[in-house]
C-alpha cells in the first residue's frame, strides 16, 4: 500500500499491547498525516508513548482521553481498533463521510509483497500458526510470524521479502474488513468454529460469515485448509473455490489433506500419499492438540517439508504460554495455566486433555459472552465427571456455568470470587497429593483482568512465589 503519503489516517486505539503503536509506527514511517484517538488516557497510556521516537512523536497528532466525532469526518481512513464493533457509531459516522476503513491485518495484506499464509479458528490459531512457522522454517524460505498477543503484523512488515513467507493468525474481527474488501490470504487455515464472541455478532451464522472471509476471496490454484471433525468447518467444505484440503483424526479415502491412519499422520495431495509423523510424535496433550498439529502438517504437506524435519518440530514443541501451560508441582500438586478458554469447548477440551479422573480443582469464571446455555450444560455434565471441585470468579458467564451446574447437583462449588489470590487459596484447600489446580476459565476476562493473559500472569506469578 504505497500511496499513505499526506493521507490523513485516523487510528482508533494505541493500546498497550503493541498493535496499535506498530500501526501508528508504520504509517508513520509511510508518510501518512497521523492522528491517534484512544478512550485512555495519556497516563494509563505510558508505556506505549514512550516507545514512540520523539521524531515520529512530534508529527503526531494524539486525541487521549476522549474520541471527537469530527476526527472521523475529517480523515481519509480509519484504522479500526479490534475492540471496535463493526456497528460502532463512529464508523458509521467515517462511512458517511466517504472515509475507508482498514485495519492492521487489511494494509498488511495490501502492502505485503510475499505470499501469506492465514490462520483463524475459535480454538488453536496461535497454536497451529507457530506450528506452521516452525515446519517451514526448514524449506527454503524466510518465514515470518505475527497475529499473536504481542507480535502486531506491522511490525514484521519491513523485513518482509518478495521470496519469503509471512504466517499470520487472523481474528474475526480482523477478517471483517479483509472481506469487505475481497481479500483472502493464498493458503488459508480454520482450525475449527464454536460458540464465541456472541455478544459482538447477531448469531453463529454472522461469526461464521466472518470466519470464512479467510478463503471466500481466493484464486483457484490458492489453498483452503479445513476441519473435517468440527460440523461447521465441514460445511463450510462446500464453498471453497480454490484447492480444498481437510484434517482429521481419521482416513477419508480419495480426499486431500492431513489424516490419522493406524498411528501414522499422512499427507496426501492428488493421490499421492507421504507419512508424514507417527502420532506418538505428537508431545502436545489432547485430541484438540492433534487436530491443530494435523492443519499445520497439512500446510507443510502443501510445501513439502521432509517428514525428518517435520520429526524434529513434534519431538521439541511444547506448547504455548497460558494453553495448558504446566507452571510447578508443589507437594505433589499440579498447576496448569489454560487462561486463554475463554469459552466451554475450550474448557471441555483441557479436561478430557487431562484425562478425565475426578483430580481436577477447575478455577473458572468471568465475563459472558452470550455463550448459549447448553454449552455451558455441556461443561457442567463433563465437570460432574471429572472434576473434584470448582472455584468462580465473579461475573456474568460464571452466574451460566454456575446455574448448569447446580441442575446437575456439582456440591463442591465456591462462587462470585473477586481475585486470583482469592481463588488459589480456595482451590489449594480442595487440593490433596495427585491432584491439579487448573485455571481454565470457560469465560472472558473482562472486569476483573485487563485480558486472559493478564488473568494467566496473575496466575503464573501467584504460583511461582508459593
Amino acid at each position: 500500500m504505497n500511496n499513505l503519503k499526506n493521507k490523513r489516517v485516523l487510528v482508533m486505539g494505541l493500546g498497550l499491547h503493541g498493535g496499535g503503536l506498530a500501526t501508528t509506527l508504520w504509517l508513520a514511517k509511510m508518510g501518512a498525516l497521523v492522528t491517534v484517538t484512544d478512550l485512555k488516557t495519556k497516563e494509563q497510556l505510558k508505556s506505549s508513548l514512550d516507545k514512540i521516537p520523539a521524531a515520529i512523536k512530534s508529527r503526531v497528532n494524539f486525541v487521549l482521553g476522549e474520541n471527537r466525532e469530527d476526527d472521523f469526518r475529517e480523515n481519509d481512513i480509519i484504522i479500526q481498533n479490534p475492540a471496535v464493533p463493526r456497528d460502532s457509531k463512529y464508523l458509521k459516522i467515517a462511512r458517511a463521510a466517504g472515509a475507508i476503513i482498514e485495519n492492521d491485518a487489511s494494509l498488511f495484506f495490501k502492502s505485503c509483497p510475499s505470499p501469506i499464509i492465514g490462520v483463524t479458528g475459535t480454538r488453536g490459531k496461535s497454536t497451529t500458526a507457530t506450528l506452521i512457522y516452525e515446519f517451514l522454517k526448514y524449506g527454503r524460505r524466510q518465514i515470518f510470524l505475527a497475529g499473536l498477543p504481542q507480535k502486531p503484523e506491522l511490525g514484521i512488515l519491513p523485513k518482509v521479502k518478495k521470496d519469503d513467507l509471512a504466517v499470520l493468525e487472523l481474528s474475526s474481527w480482523q477478517l471483517e474488513v479483509i472481506g469487505a474488501q475481497h481479500i483472502s490470504p493464498s493458503v488459508a487455515v480454520i482450525t475449527n468454529v464454536f460458540p464465541d464472541h456472541l455478544n459482538r455478532y447477531r448469531g453463529m451464522a454472522d461469526y461464521t460469515a466472518a470466519k470464512k472471509n479467510i478463503f471466500l476471496y481466493q484464486h483457484l490454484n490458492n489453498f483452503a485448509i479445513l476441519n473435517y471433525d468440527n460440523e461447521i468447518t465441514r460445511r463450510l467444505g462446500s464453498d471453497v473455490r480454490g484447492v480444498r484440503l481437510w484434517f482429521s483424526k481419521k482416513n477419508l479415502p480419495e480426499q486431500n489433506g492431513c489424516f490419522v491412519i493406524g498411528g501414522k499422520i499422512i499427507f496426501r495431495l492428488n493421490g499421492k500419499e507421504t507419512v508424514m509423523a507417527q502420532q506418538k510424535d505428537v508431545k502436545l496433550l489432547g485430541l484438540h492438540n492433534l487436530e491443530n498439529v494435523l492443519a499445520a502438517m497439512a500446510v507443510a504437506g502443501i510445501y513439502q517439508i521432509s517428514p525428518v524435519a517435520i520429526k524434529k518440530v513434534l519431538v521439541n514443541f511444547n506448547g504455548l504460554p497460558n494453553r495448558l501451560e504446566f507452571i510447578r508441582e508443589i507437594k505433589r500438586v499440579k498447576y496448569i495455566n489454560d487462561t486463554t478458554a475463554t469459552t466451554p469447548d475450550g474448557t471441555m477440551a483441557a479436561l478430557s486433555a487431562l484425562g478425565g479422573r475426578k483430580n481436577i480443582i477447575l478455577i473458572a469464571g468471568g465475563s459472558s459472552k452470550n455463550i448459549p446455555n447448553d454449552k455451558y450444560l455441556q461443561l457442567a455434565k463433563l465437570a460432574k465427571k471429572s472434576v473434584k471441585a470448582i472455584v468462580l470468579f465473579a461475573g456474568q458467564g460464571s452466574d451460566q456455568f454456575l446455574s448448569q451446574l447446580k441442575k446437575n447437583g456439582f456440591k463442591d462449588l465456591i462462587y462470585d470470587v473477586k481475585t486470583m489470590a482469592q481463588a488459589l487459596i480456595l482451590a489449594k484447600k480442595f487440593a490433596f497429593a495427585g491432584d491439579i489446580i487448573l485455571l481454565s476459565p470457560a469465560c472472558a476476562s473482562f472486569g476483573l483482568f485487563v485480558n486472559e493473559f493478564e488473568r494467566g500472569e496473575q496466575f503464573r506469578v501467584l504460583v511461582k512465589k508459593m
